[in-house]
């Protein structure tokens, strides 16, 4: 109402003016002259700040009598926000850092103030009122961030540019810090992605133990990245070969065995390789579970009509069709090593099933008949995707469990299929890019660092540890994921924002933090001030061109030790983001082989507790809400073979806890 006014000047009804602020006045020769504000607004780095709310958030800290807050440029192009107060005499003399500590739990990072100036009163003019003009320029004792320094070089310069996109900043200089200007893992996949985009490799390392524009730019041309051989399958081919294969070593009997498993024969097949590490491990459980399947997951559907199952379907069909792993098949029996192969052509499962609404709630009762607790897919065919519908006549629409086996996809990838879907149900299928072919993926983890590198690695890391972390004495880390038990937490939205400037502020992510906190929390129901615990990486960070747009199972699970005895709060922070910087270069590690380089023996496991930190920021545009059009989702779930699980979502304005225990265990107490 104060900014929106009825314009004069127009004949039409309800038509609107903005009053911006902005003070001008008209020349004889018809120019605008910009005179300045009519309020205490001003705009750094693209950024409109009222400087009152800086001032009133200041004013809240105990202490202070007075606040002003300036913008000052005491080097020209570089604006900078200054903080003045007073105190009164009676206290102790304010710590700026707790000042600013302050002020990040209530304000975006782009509206705290670089420096901080005590003063014994306020200059005032003759009139009584403030001399803004006569604020000192802020000493070095007042200045707690880094100054503004221009990039140099191409390479500085084109990294500045693309931080400046990817953060949502007007100007980035050379000493400013990833971490400080909101930056996070998965932007640190796009960032690398980015980079390769335009000729830069980096060690993804740096980013994340040297975190400033110019650190990266000194490290370019020290990525690990090595070059993924080409695929020799041609189209047509009607018998393969073992010179075709570049990332497999198979005899000519043992391929044309696997060839005779895909329907259509050799003039089918895509590709093949063996499975990532993670996969490996999926695979195990799939063998291992003796009913069910742990890494079944599944999405509960409602569709207003047929018409709009059909539409879905045929835009998860399309999807399938541009990605390789999507139509590939997971092969064990007779070989050495697990192969995965890729169908040139794969068709969705679909299955039609007859239930009687007589017997309880349709969506129940769909769920009961699909259970992963008892249901399989068959991962020897392609693709590893079911959907069953069911038509509910009470309310006259379609039910539908999708279910997909986590060895082909992950939460990223997940993402990725429902924005491609959603392209495909707009008509807008052209705006897609190429799709990235996960052998690209696999290439990276099987071709880039060594085994020899990776144990030594883990064994520097594990190799005093003689005692497994067993939260509860929970030791069974091959359960089937029956027994567990949920509880779901948000977190108080001060409380996540004040989280996150504390990240920032400290210069690291604020999922090393989040990494803390889950150690403390092992430590006291462990009673040890040493603990290990399973962490999810991403899998993306040296996984490839196309890494951060690519589908397919990227993410591992690696032991991370951390020591909560007698460091500090601030020590031990910086020493867990240092440790999970180095685990980034061996995130392509097995897990069997990190067990082994620490001194816990075989069968007992090395720790028995998971944490899943992974960025959900919701990214589905207004404009976007129209494919979804008579598609409901009434559910998912995910399931852990864990006994304790903490998935942490990184909301982008919040964070959500969600704690996955055996049964005796108190899942919400664990969250709270």
């Amino acid at each position: 109402a104060e900014r929106f006014l009825k314009d004069p000047f127009s004949s039409e009804t309800n038509a609107r003016m903005y009053r911006t602020g902005d003070l001008g006045r008209y020349l004889p020769d018809g120019n605008i002259e910009y005179l300045g504000r009519n309020d205490d607004q001003v705009k750094i780095r693209g950024f409109r700040i009222e400087l009152g709310e800086i001032e009133a958030r200041l004013a809240q800290y105990p202490g202070l009598q007075e606040t002003v807050v300036l913008a000052r440029e005491d080097i020209p192009g570089d604006k900078r926000l200054v903080a003045y107060f007073t105190q009164s005499r009676t206290n102790e003399a304010v710590d700026i850092e707790a000042l600013r500590s302050h002020l990040q739990g209530q304000l975006p990072a782009y509206m705290v103030p670089m420096a901080y100036v005590r003063l014994d009163a306020l200059p005032l003019t003759p009139n009584g009122k403030l001399d803004r003009k006569a604020l000192p320029a802020p000493d070095l004792d007042s200045v707690i961030t880094r100054g503004y320094e221009a990039p140099q070089g191409d390479v500085e310069t084109t990294l500045a540019q693309l931080w400046q996109a990817l953060l949502g900043v007007e100007q980035v200089g050379r000493h400013d810090h990833f971490f400080e200007l909101g930056g996070h893992s998965l932007l640190a996949v796009s960032l690398i992605e980015r980079m390769r985009q335009v000729g830069l490799s980096a060690d993804v390392r740096v980013l994340f133990s040297q975190p400033t524009l110019a650190a990266l730019a000194a490290a370019v041309g020290g990525s690990n990245e090595i070059v993924v051989p080409a695929n020799r399958i041609p189209s047509g081919c009607t018998r393969i070969t073992p010179d075709m294969l570049l990332l497999a070593d198979l005899d000519q009997e043992t391929l044309d065995r696997v060839v005779e498993t895909v329907p259509g024969g050799a003039r089918n097949v895509q590709d093949i390789y063996p499975l990532a590490p993670l996969q490996e491990g999926i695979l195990y459980h799939h063998l291992a579970a003796r009913q069910g399947d742990p890494y079944v997951l599944q999405t509960q559907f409602a569709f207003a009509t047929r018409e709009r199952l059909e539409d879905f379907c045929r835009a998860l069909q399309q999807v399938i069709d541009r990605h390789d792993i999507l139509r590939t098949a997971v092969l064990w029996e007779g070989l050495d090593q697990p192969l995965q192969v890729v169908w040139r052509e794969a068709a969705l499962m679909q299955e039609e099933v007859a239930l009687d609404p007589v017997d309880g709630d349709m969506a129940a009762l769909l769920y009961q008949r699909f259970d992963s607790r008892h249901h399989r897919l068959d991962i020897t065919r392609a693709p590893m995707l079911q959907l069953v519908y069911a038509h509910d006549t009470d309310t006259d629409r379609w039910l539908a469990m999708l279910l997909f086996h986590h060895m082909a996809l992950d939460h990223t990838a997940m993402d990725v299929v429902r924005h491609e879907m959603q392209l495909h149900l707009l008509g807008q299928a052209d705006r897609l890019g190429a799709a990235m072919p996960y052998r690209n993926y696999v290439a990276q983890a099987r071709l880039g660092v060594s085994p020899e590198a990776h144990e030594a690695f883990f064994r520097e890391m594990l190799g005093d540890v003689d005692a497994p972390t067993l939260p509860f004495g929970l030791q069974d880390v091959q359960a089937t994921g029956q027994g567990i038990e949920e509880a779901t937490r948000v977190l108080a939205h001060d409380l996540g924002q004040g989280l996150r400037a504390r990240a920032r502020h400290l210069g690291v992510s604020a999922a090393s933090l989040v990494h803390l906190a889950w150690a403390q929390v092992l430590g006291r129901v462990t009673g040890q001030d040493d603990v290990v615990f399973g962490t999810v990486l991403m899998g993306r960070m040296q996984g490839g061109e196309g890494a951060d747009r690519a589908l397919g199972m990227f993410i591992n699970t690696l032991p991370l030790r951390v020591r909560v005895g007698s460091t500090g709060v601030r020590a031990g922070v910086k020493a867990t983001h240092a440790r999970l910087a180095a685990l980034l270069a061996h995130e392509h590690a097995s897990l069997a082989l990190a067990q082994r380089c620490s001194g816990v023996a075989a069968p007992t496991p090395l720790f028995s507790a998971l944490l899943n930190y992974r960025h959900s920021a919701p990214t589905a545009s207004s404009e976007a809400l129209p494919a979804w059009n008579g598609i409901e989702v009434l559910g998912g779930e995910e399931r852990t073979n864990y006994p304790l699980m903490l998935s942490v979502d990184d909301l982008g304005d919040g964070f959500s806890l969600t704690v996955q225990a055996v049964t005796g265990i108190d899942a919400a107490r664990v969250g709270a």
